[in-house]
């Protein structure tokens, strides 16, 4: 489990960027698969979970993650669901304790956010069409709406594929150049033509700090470079892989 220090040293907040490291699965799932969305078996996700809330020491029932389809769409979340019920959505936030806001990735940005003199936490997930289409914005409004001060709150990006790992055609670099010239920072030429390399932790970091958050820590890791600590859908592209397996990022307030 990865932590930072921004949250590590707040007693009344509990996170965690776990690995692919600790749980049962095997195969290209192994070993601590969180995503009930893979074709892994259900038993083994849940007892890998199980291990989280353990690590983490919430209740296993107040784990919560949501059906993820890279919306815009953030929740308000007071209680837990079952999994049957699941919402889609790519964000959430609460002042609940007890509640443990979790984020499924496999090269996506998981960003977890906090105000802890309001008591208030969110966590969003950043993947590029999420993160360019409003998410981060989204998942801030429901944790103002909570009574968290932008001005208070902090942010940590986990895990994620980084730029020297993330090629992107022609395409992609106009849909992000058509939203704002700025975004073109983000992006850096690659060896084959018309292509280049994206920034994502880099575009996540930048959408968090025109809002005017208090700070932002960033892990730094690569997931679809290390395969010993992380999965990653691009790696399991390009090595031929059927599936892949989720790694999970949590953030709760303690009761």
């Amino acid at each position: 489990m990865i932590t930072i220090d921004e949250f590590t040293n707040s007693p009344a907040i509990r996170h965690g960027f776990f690995t692919r490291e600790g749980g049962v699965s095997d195969g290209f799932y192994g070993s601590l698969n969180c995503g009930y969305g893979s074709d892994d078996q259900a038993a083994n996700v849940a007892e890998n979970r199980k291990r989280v809330v353990q690590e983490l020491g919430v209740s296993e029932a107040n784990l919560l993650t949501c059906y993820q389809q890279h919306t815009a769409t953030a929740l308000v979340v007071e209680e837990p669901w079952s999994p049957d019920v699941t919402p889609i959505a790519d964000g959430m936030a609460t002042k609940m304790p007890g509640l443990a806001l979790g984020i499924l990735t496999a090269d996506c940005a998981p960003v977890l956010l906090a105000d802890e003199c309001a008591g208030v936490i969110g966590a969003a997930h950043g993947g590029w069409q999420g993160a360019l289409g409003g998410i981060i914005e989204a998942t801030l409004e429901r944790m103002t709406e909570l009574g968290a001060s932008i001005g208070n709150i902090k942010a940590a990006i986990g895990p994620c594929i980084q730029q020297k790992s993330y090629e992107v055609g022609p395409e992609f670099l106009e849909r992000f150049i058509k939203a704002s010239v700025n975004n073109a920072n983000h992006f850096q030429p690659s060896t084959k033509d018309d292509h280049h390399m994206f920034d994502l932790a880099g575009f996540v970091a930048v959408r968090l700090q025109q809002v005017g958050i208090a700070g932002i820590g960033q892990t730094g890791y690569d997931t679809c470079q290390d395969e010993h600590l992380f999965y990653s859908y691009r790696r399991s592209v390009l090595q031929g892989e059927k599936d892949y397996g989720r790694e999970i990022s949590v953030i709760a307030l303690v009761p």
